[in-house]
Protein backbone atom coordinates (compact mmCIF):
# COMPACT_ATOMS: atom_id res chain seq x y z
CA UNK A 1 0.00 0.00 0.00
CA UNK A 2 1.18 3.61 -0.60
CA UNK A 3 1.85 6.29 1.53
CA UNK A 4 -0.96 8.71 0.71
CA UNK A 5 -0.38 12.54 2.65
CA UNK A 6 -3.28 13.73 2.35
CA UNK A 7 -4.92 10.90 4.36
CA UNK A 8 -1.76 11.58 7.08
CA UNK A 9 -3.17 15.34 7.35
CA UNK A 10 -6.94 14.14 7.67
CA UNK A 11 -5.62 11.61 10.41
CA UNK A 12 -3.82 14.08 12.77
CA UNK A 13 -6.36 16.79 12.39
CA UNK A 14 -9.33 14.32 12.93
CA UNK A 15 -6.80 12.60 16.18
CA UNK A 16 -6.19 16.19 17.46
CA UNK A 17 -9.53 16.86 18.01
CA UNK A 18 -10.33 13.72 19.77
CA UNK A 19 -7.47 14.09 22.28
CA UNK A 20 -9.04 16.18 25.34
CA UNK A 21 -8.09 14.41 28.10
CA UNK A 22 -3.87 13.90 28.48
CA UNK A 23 -4.21 11.08 30.68
CA UNK A 24 -6.80 8.85 28.80
CA UNK A 25 -6.40 6.25 26.47
CA UNK A 26 -8.98 5.79 23.70
CA UNK A 27 -9.08 2.44 21.54
CA UNK A 28 -10.47 3.26 18.42
CA UNK A 29 -12.09 1.27 15.26
CA UNK A 30 -10.38 2.51 11.96
CA UNK A 31 -13.68 1.62 10.53
CA UNK A 32 -15.35 4.28 12.04
CA UNK A 33 -13.39 7.67 11.13
CA UNK A 34 -15.24 7.60 8.22
CA UNK A 35 -13.29 9.33 5.84
CA UNK A 36 -14.09 9.61 2.59
CA UNK A 37 -12.23 8.06 -0.67
CA UNK A 38 -10.61 5.70 2.26
CA UNK A 39 -10.86 2.63 3.43
CA UNK A 40 -11.03 0.69 6.62
CA UNK A 41 -7.85 -0.73 5.55
CA UNK A 42 -5.96 2.36 4.29
CA UNK A 43 -6.92 3.75 7.43
CA UNK A 44 -5.56 1.07 9.56
CA UNK A 45 -2.06 1.63 7.32
CA UNK A 46 -1.77 4.69 8.11
CA UNK A 47 -2.67 5.10 11.43
CA UNK A 48 0.57 2.00 11.91
CA UNK A 49 2.39 4.89 9.78
CA UNK A 50 1.75 7.90 12.64
CA UNK A 51 3.29 5.28 15.41
CA UNK A 52 6.02 4.94 13.14
CA UNK A 53 6.69 7.93 12.27
CA UNK A 54 6.54 9.19 16.41
CA UNK A 55 3.67 11.62 15.37
CA UNK A 56 1.17 9.79 17.93
CA UNK A 57 1.94 8.30 20.43
CA UNK A 58 -0.37 5.18 21.60
CA UNK A 59 -0.07 5.15 25.30
CA UNK A 60 1.18 1.31 25.76
CA UNK A 61 2.46 -1.40 23.12
CA UNK A 62 -0.94 -1.43 21.34
CA UNK A 63 -4.26 -3.23 21.79
CA UNK A 64 -5.47 -6.56 20.22
CA UNK A 65 -7.87 -5.20 17.82
CA UNK A 66 -8.69 -1.69 17.10
CA UNK A 67 -6.23 1.08 17.50
CA UNK A 68 -4.85 2.44 20.73
CA UNK A 69 -4.47 6.43 20.80
CA UNK A 70 -3.05 8.81 23.57
CA UNK A 71 -1.91 11.91 22.03
CA UNK A 72 0.09 13.49 19.08
CA UNK A 73 3.61 13.62 19.97
CA UNK A 74 5.50 17.24 19.75
CA UNK A 75 6.74 16.11 16.11
CA UNK A 76 2.53 15.19 15.63
CA UNK A 77 1.78 18.56 16.70
CA UNK A 78 4.73 20.52 15.04
CA UNK A 79 3.69 18.96 11.41
CA UNK A 80 -0.21 19.29 11.96
CA UNK A 81 0.72 23.02 13.01
CA UNK A 82 2.77 23.41 9.32
CA UNK A 83 0.22 21.48 7.26
CA UNK A 84 -2.89 22.89 8.88
CA UNK A 85 -3.86 25.81 6.38
CA UNK A 86 -5.31 24.55 3.64
CA UNK A 87 -3.44 26.21 1.31
CA UNK A 88 -0.42 26.43 2.49
CA UNK A 89 -0.58 22.71 2.35
CA UNK A 90 -1.81 22.46 -1.37
CA UNK A 91 0.80 24.36 -2.16
CA UNK A 92 3.20 22.07 -0.08
CA UNK A 93 1.84 19.28 -1.71
CA UNK A 94 2.01 20.70 -5.01
CA UNK A 95 5.39 21.75 -4.99
CA UNK A 96 6.46 18.82 -3.63
CA UNK A 97 4.73 16.69 -6.16
CA UNK A 98 6.23 18.83 -8.94
CA UNK A 99 9.98 18.17 -7.78
CA UNK A 100 9.07 14.72 -8.40
CA UNK A 101 9.21 12.98 -4.63
CA UNK A 102 9.02 14.23 -1.23
CA UNK A 103 8.84 12.92 2.64
CA UNK A 104 6.79 14.22 5.53
CA UNK A 105 10.22 15.97 6.92
CA UNK A 106 10.25 17.37 3.73
CA UNK A 107 6.35 18.92 3.22
CA UNK A 108 7.07 19.77 6.31
CA UNK A 109 9.72 22.38 5.66
CA UNK A 110 8.21 23.01 2.37
CA UNK A 111 5.06 24.16 4.37
CA UNK A 112 6.92 26.62 7.41
CA UNK A 113 8.84 27.89 4.46
CA UNK A 114 5.34 28.82 2.79
CA UNK A 115 4.06 30.46 6.04
CA UNK A 116 7.40 32.50 6.81
CA UNK A 117 6.69 33.92 3.06
CA UNK A 118 3.14 34.55 4.79
CA UNK A 119 4.40 35.90 7.69
CA UNK A 120 6.65 38.30 6.02
CA UNK A 121 4.25 39.57 3.57
CA UNK A 122 1.72 40.43 6.75
CA UNK A 123 4.08 41.98 8.78
CA UNK A 124 7.37 43.06 6.91
CA UNK A 125 9.56 40.81 9.21
CA UNK A 126 11.31 37.93 7.97
CA UNK A 127 12.17 35.32 9.38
Amino acid sequence: MKRDMDLVRLLLLKLESMSDDAHSVSILDPAGFDLEGYSAEQVDYHLNLLVDANLVDQGGSGALSGYMFKQLTWAGHDFLDSVRDDEIWRRARDGAKAAGGFSSELLGDLAKGLIRKKIADHTGVQI
